[in-house]
């Protein structure tokens, strides 16, 4: 059964961020995604994910510049920042923004900052993330596939180093979902999903089987998160009922 986790960045939006801690628990998420934790103190965020008792699963370094070229050094304060944070939560894993560059070096550029960043997070057990994005929603992204991350990750040459698999994006650029995550799977770290069109809730009502694809990732022996990343259509708790089956209440 898929480990879901939160993200309290796009999900209960109805109150402020500290306060989604609480609510995410109360239906049952026993892990949250903190994409931009920056605007409270480390101690406050991690303090919520404690009382709660919560897994924080996911922190996003930010500004989102590592395959940018001449900003190398917005990249280290950012990471610097970030794992402070992830030290005071608790949290494993950070996802580090390629950017929107179309520069020739920006690959030699994102695999320099990773060799740097994968040394800088090794001693904390953190693991640092890779995520395409799709085009349509993040015009001039840089990393945009699964092979081009694949290839990025090898040429790092870190074992803390993985790739993060957001099926939203990846069935906009690619499809074949299901056939991608077998051949990734050794590389995978962490999921995400939302669903298509439109990056609503995950249901039946999108083109993703997600029930066939999280049967899939069991399968394969998957021991991590699923991050539930998707703008509701409504309140949160009410559209929940999707989730169900794997163990979250749609209702407070």
């Amino acid at each position: 059964m898929p480990r879901l986790a939160a993200s309290v960045e796009m999900l209960f939006r109805e109150v402020d961020l500290l306060d989604r801690f609480e609510l995410a628990a109360h239906v049952g998420f026993r892990g949250v995604e903190i994409q931009l934790p920056y605007g409270e103190s480390k101690e406050d965020v991690a303090e919520r994910v404690r009382r709660h008792n919560l897994t924080a699963v996911l922190m996003n370094v930010m500004p989102g510049v590592g395959a940018i070229p001449g900003r190398e050094h917005e990249f280290r304060v950012a990471l610097t920042r970030a794992l402070e944070y992830a030290r005071a939560a608790g949290c494993r894993q950070l996802h580090c923004l390629a950017g929107p560059t179309d520069h020739p070096d920006a690959e030699a550029t994102f695999v320099a900052n990773l060799r740097w960043a994968s040394e800088q997070a090794e001693p904390d057990g953190v693991r640092l993330l890779l995520e395409p994005l799709n085009t349509r929603d993040n015009p001039g992204y840089f990393l945009t596939g699964s092979a081009q991350a694949r290839r990025i990750i090898e040429q790092v040459g870190r074992s803390n180093v993985y790739l993060q698999y957001d099926c939203y994006h990846m069935q906009i650029m690619e499809g074949g979902l299901a056939e991608t995550i077998r051949a990734n799977i050794d590389v995978i770290g962490h999921f995400q999903i939302g669903g298509v069109p439109g990056r609503h809730e995950p249901d039946e009502t999108q083109e993703i089987d997600y029930p066939r694809l999280f049967a899939l990732i069991d399968d394969l022996g998957f021991p991590g998160w699923v991050g539930c990343e998707y703008h509701p259509r409504a309140g949160t708790v009410d559209g929940l009922g999707w989730a169900r089956p794997w163990g979250i209440r749609s209702a407070l």
